[in-house]
């Protein structure tokens, strides 16, 4: 009932959620096309200004970096809303599959308790001597009776079950492809050693590169099979080791030296403690019984041939869907694989958060090369991971842009002069501002931010060329009716939409909104006010 409320709880928030997305959409639409009318306002406002000669000779504007990627915001900001959505939606549909398993785990339960039931019951039959039988045997019955919601009059919760597991590595061979994939199988038995469940499990085969060892796959296996009995709300259990190492390890006679293998000891321990009781046992591995078979099973699903015999085919451990061996994704650098539709979403969330996109396996660290992701991905989001890299890569004060409209490459200005004194021809580069573009190899001032002004110093562009950078002139001039402040260290220009004087730049810098003197330690150096009024109120407003 709890679970139905909070469901419903959960759909009413994903709805909210889709109407959040869609006003966010539209706003942000809203502020660029609000952005650029402003822009246009201040642009006619200077052309205002200027002589109708400078006017008719004014050169086109030039190229706006931040621009480039203007006609692809839209499309990240879609895929970003889709993703939003498609993660609540998959939230919703993971407490519905949880509650459908508990629903089976609750029926599996009943069923095992009906058959521990009828089983005591053929056995005192087998017990009555046969003249009362013959005599009274047409009216013996014994109904069964057990209320759903209570377990502790449960036939089940006075059974010992005995629980086998069974971890493999193995080394595959299919055709000239070696694969290495690894499976656990679980079973789990009355005290009579009749089936009660059966479960078998894909298991990572690499573990930070390295393939896992069959004590890992043991340990994983067992811990599998106590979980799937800790499910069923099973009371008393043995576990039987075919392993003396393993068997060394749960019973307390041996450390291992491995972390990793601690760490899965430690895990079995704990889950001993939630039974009432659960006791290791050793056992010949010709004992371990439909345990080695289903872990085999286990193996063989992950990679099986289709049908025509042509197509090979892998099991994805997100998924669990089988899929061509052409369409998984391998991890530089430890070697998991999944498919392209999960490694798609995976990456994919994380670009448009700004993260780096690591490997999806829990605790793996590797990071995801993007030149290997250009199979599963639009080509807009790689250019964009590119782009984002690159811009991460260099730091603010280092950035410069190429002004040729037709390139605009990001480079930094170590490199690009570099480049510059090792392909250009000018004895002054080093002195002067001329810079060669690394992409289009087109010469350009870096103090101006314009193509190369020959002959002509920088001071005499900039008089002789008042309004040769028509761009910056507009913004600067708008800059200025808005009061728009510069931060000192980048250059940044800053506008305060709402909230305190306190500014922290995109690079770093802390200062004053309103003086721009620099605050140090989390204080400012000045005795401006710290907030005006209306700023906060807004703020609260908007909440």
């Amino acid at each position: 009932m709890a679970k139905s409320t909070v469901r419903d709880d959960l759909n009413a928030a994903l709805s909210e959620q889709r109407e959040v997305l869609m006003k966010a959409k539209t706003l942000d639409s809203d502020l660029n096309l609000a952005y650029h009318l402003q822009m246009q306002e201040a642009m006619s406002a200077s052309l205002a200004l200027q002589p109708s000669s400078s006017r008719c000779s004014s050169p086109p504007l030039p190229f706006q970096p931040n621009d480039a990627v203007s006609s692809s915001n839209d499309d990240v900001l879609d895929v970003a809303a889709t993703l939003m959505l498609q993660d609540a939606e998959r939230f919703v549909q993971e407490l519905e599959d949880s509650e459908l398993s508990e629903a089976e785990m609750r029926k599996m339960r009943e069923d095992m308790d009906r058959r521990i039931h009828d089983r005591k019951l053929a056995g005192d039959i087998l017990n009555i001597p046969e003249e009362e039988w013959e005599e009274d045997g047409d009216n013996y019955h014994r109904s069964y009776r057990m209320d759903p919601s209570s377990s502790s009059t449960a036939l089940v919760d006075t059974e010992y079950f005995r629980l086998y597991s069974k971890g493999l590595v193995s080394e595959e061979r299919i055709r000239d492809m070696k694969v290495i994939v690894a499976g656990a199988g679980v079973a789990i038995c009355d005290s009579r050693d009749s089936l009660m469940l059966e479960v078998r499990k894909n298991l990572e085969a690499f573990v930070d590169g390295q393939v896992v060892t069959n004590e890992v796959a043991e340990l994983e296996a067992l811990i599998e099979g106590l979980n799937k009995a800790l499910s069923l709300n099973l009371k008393r259990l043995t576990f039987f080791c075919d392993d003396y190492v393993i068997y060394q390890y749960v019973t307390g006679r041996a450390r291992p030296e491995q972390s990793k293998i601690a760490t899965l000891v430690n895990q079995v321990a704990l889950l001993q403690r939630k039974f009432t009781r659960c006791n290791p046992s050793l056992v010949a591995r010709n004992d371990i019984k439909f345990a080695s078979k289903s872990a085999r099973d286990a193996i063989i699903s992950q990679i099986t041939l289709s049908s025509n015999g042509k197509s090979l085919k892998e099991t994805c451990v997100i998924c669990f869907e089988d899929a061509d061996v052409e369409k998984m994704f391998s991890v530089d650098g430890c070697l998991h694989r999944f498919c392209f539709s999960c490694m798609k979403q995976h990456v994919e969330a994380k670009v448009l958060n700004g993260m780096v996109a690591k490997c999806p396996h829990e605790g793996c660290k590797s990071e995801v090369n993007i030149d290997s992701c250009g199979k599963f991905l639009a080509p807009k989001l790689v250019e964009v991971w590119s782009q984002r890299m690159k811009e991460s890569s260099i730091p603010i004060t280092e950035k410069v842009y190429c002004p040729r409209p037709r390139c605009s490459a990001l480079m930094s200005k170590s490199e690009v002069f570099k480049y510059t004194k090792s392909k250009t021809a000018y004895i002054a580069a080093d002195k002067g501002g001329v810079r060669r573009c690394m992409k289009c190899d087109y010469y350009f001032c870096i103090n101006c931010k314009v193509p190369w002004h020959y002959e002509m110093t920088c001071n005499d562009y900039k008089r002789s060329n008042p309004y040769s950078q028509s761009e910056d002139a507009k913004l600067k001039s708008l800059a200025k009716a808005k009061r728009w402040p510069q931060c000192v260290k980048c250059s940044h220009m800053v506008e305060l939409a709402e909230g305190c004087y306190h500014i922290t730049c995109r690079c770093g810098y802390q200062f004053c909104y309103t003086c721009g003197a620099e605050w140090k330690k989390g204080k400012p150096t000045c005795s401006c006010p710290i907030w005006d009024e209306r700023n906060i109120i807004r703020n609260v407003r908007r909440r």
